[in-house]
């Protein structure tokens, strides 16, 4: 999504009582603010509250580089977590992908049409499949192979850092890469590392889960996508959706089928988190308007 006027987004999350959003409106209004989008939510459950509000700059009157200490206060009164981005410094989005290209051959192209606002300065491969498809649109590849050997995957996983920490990388996103992450990995990049799983989790996690799916004889097959973390496709899920299927679909009908979803439901999660418009708690996300 392009942004035609600069703006700063803030993400804020809190223990839930009253008088936030007063406070939070009245501190940006001190500033001249003009609020162009703002959602809430309040998680009862948690007794949590949860904000995203979008201003332009276009007349605000506190220096973006003094935001943080002037804002620090409230939050701190508040015992706010929060974070505050601007819509004119393109994110930098490295992409993983191992033999299919169908997810990274989507993304590519919607980036190439503006419709993910976002840098790409590499991608990382496990295998040669995509190297073409990286070529053609201009993007360095790599290739690291990985393989069950610890030493090897350690060694990998350094030499993965080594590229990511180099290009500036502010999200990981994982196109079909058919890899598990050590923790180590997601630790360093917590809440940075978006998945797609070519299932509707939490049914048929882990490998071959549209074999599973034709096995247990479902109705309906889908994808989702999550953040990673240490527990194998447990992470908080982003976006997912399904699609209908028969008796009549064999396998190969439901890995054909799962494509278009895996697509789509990739994305979503995409363009929502490169607009800032994710908030992740415990193991669930708030996805704003």
């Amino acid at each position: 999504m392009s942004h035609a006027k600069p703006s700063a987004i803030l993400l804020i999350s809190c223990p839930d009582k009253k008088g936030l959003v007063a406070a939070i409106a009245n501190f940006l209004m001190t500033y001249n603010a003009s609020i162009m989008h703002a959602d809430q939510h309040q998680d009862d459950s948690e007794q949590l509250f949860l904000m995203r509000v979008e201003w332009s700059l276009d007349g605000f009157t506190l220096p973006m580089d003094d935001f943080a200490a002037a804002f620090q206060p409230i939050a701190s009164e508040h015992n706010m977590s929060w974070s505050v981005s601007l819509s004119a410094r393109k994110p930098r989005m490295a992409i993983m992908v191992s033999h299919y290209e169908h997810c990274l051959a989507d993304l590519l192209h919607r980036w190439r049409i503006g419709e993910l606002n976002c840098d790409i300065p590499l991608i990382i491969a496990n295998h040669e499949d995509c190297r073409k498809l990286a070529e053609f649109n201009g993007i360095p590849f790599h290739v690291i192979p990985v393989n069950k050997d610890n030493k090897a995957e350690a060694e990998a996983e350094a030499a993965q850092w080594q590229l990511l920490d180099e290009a500036g990388v502010d999200l990981i996103v994982l196109a079909r890469y058919m890899q598990v992450l050590s923790p180590a990995f997601v630790a360093r990049y917590r809440n940075r590392v978006i998945n797609i799983h070519h299932s509707f989790l939490p049914a048929f996690d882990g490998a071959k889960p549209y074999h599973r799916a034709f096995a247990r004889g479902v109705k309906l097959i889908g994808a989702t996508s999550h953040y990673v973390t240490e527990v194998l496709d447990d992470g908080p899920i982003i976006e997912q959706e399904v699609t209908r299927i028969s008796h009549r679909d064999d396998v190969d009908d439901l890995i054909q089928k799962g494509r278009d979803l895996e697509k789509v439901v990739l994305s979503r999660a995409v363009r929502w988190h490169l607009d800032y418009r994710i908030l992740s708690y415990g193991n669930k996300t708030v996805i704003f308007d």
